[in-house]
Order: C-alpha cells, then structure tokens, then sequence
C-alpha cells in the first residue's frame, strides 16, 4: 500500500469513499464529503492524504486547523478519515493515521484532536482533557494529543467548513 498527498484526479474518488464509508454509520450527517470539499475550496485542508492499493485509492484522512479559545496556535483536527466499507478492517485508517501524525509533527504542529471513538482513537495516544472542550459533542467523544507542553485550555472550534453540519 502506498501513502500519497491527495492529487487533483483523486477529488471525485474521496468524495464517493467518503459517502460510502458514512453511509450505514448513525452518528453521520452524510456531509463528511462535503466538509472535505469546503475544506479544499478555503484552504483549510493542511494535510490530505490517500492511501492506494494497486492504483486503487482506498482510504483518505484530512487534516484540518483548530482554533482553541479563538486562536489558532498550530493544532490540528483529524477527519473525516474514510476506507471504502470492503476495506475496512485491514489497518488502512490506522496506517493513515499514524503517517498523517507524523507528518502533523513534521509541520510543527503542537497538538491535534479528535472527535470519535475513545477505544479506538486511544491507541494513537489520544486521550479527554477536560480543559479542552468542545461543546458540540459528548465529552468523552473529544479527546486530544498534545505534541508538545504545556497543553492550551480552552473552547475548541473546528475549520469553518465543519459549520455546515
């Protein structure tokens, strides 16, 4: 399997992954794809990254900034993170995920967060911070990772783009 930025070719295959891959899922608005699209169009896109299997692109992870009491000060939030359903299950998100953390750290991010599952997201280091809150989710579904210390306490915002949920 192979890592790569997103290329402009690859624009229509994440937009049908993405939907395919929230269809059946009952915490979805089904806007996912739609998020990624204003992210890409107001440049709000830091990372995107597709993982291709024989030519074949079969998972995206987008990248996005945060603002943390109205200040952006380089953390991030991870997804929309899509495989195409007959995929999943074979370590393409978590592979996407770690690659794209590293690159966060590459780009001197301090920290990113999540909103998602905490089994899931707690073994790539993500854990709830209390004095981190975003106030449009359960509190126990947000968690973070820092990069680096002291973590920043505060009201998280997503990119604009997430407004349209």
């Amino acid at each position: 399997m192979e890592l790569r930025f997103e290329q402009e070719d690859d624009v229509h295959v994440i937009r049908a992954l993405t939907d395919a891959a929230f269809e059946k899922m009952p915490f979805s608005n089904q806007n996912e794809s739609a998020i990624i699209d204003a992210l890409r169009n107001e440049n709000g896109l830091t990372i995107s990254l597709v993982a291709v299997k024989s030519t074949k692109v079969v998972g995206h992870i987008a990248f996005s900034p945060v603002t943390i009491n109205g200040v952006q000060d380089d953390w991030y939030g991870l997804g929309p993170v899509s495989v195409w359903p007959e995929h999943q299950t074979q370590g393409i998100g978590r592979t996407l995920i770690n690659n794209g953390l590293e690159k966060l750290k590459g780009l001197g991010a301090k920290g990113c967060v999540v909103l998602g599952d905490p089994d899931y997201y707690k073994q790539f280091g993500f854990a709830c911070d209390p004095g981190l809150q975003f106030l449009s989710a359960p509190a126990a579904y947000f968690q973070r990772l820092a990069f680096v210390h002291p973590v920043p306490a505060g009201e998280v915002r997503y990119h604009s783009a997430f407004d349209g949920e």
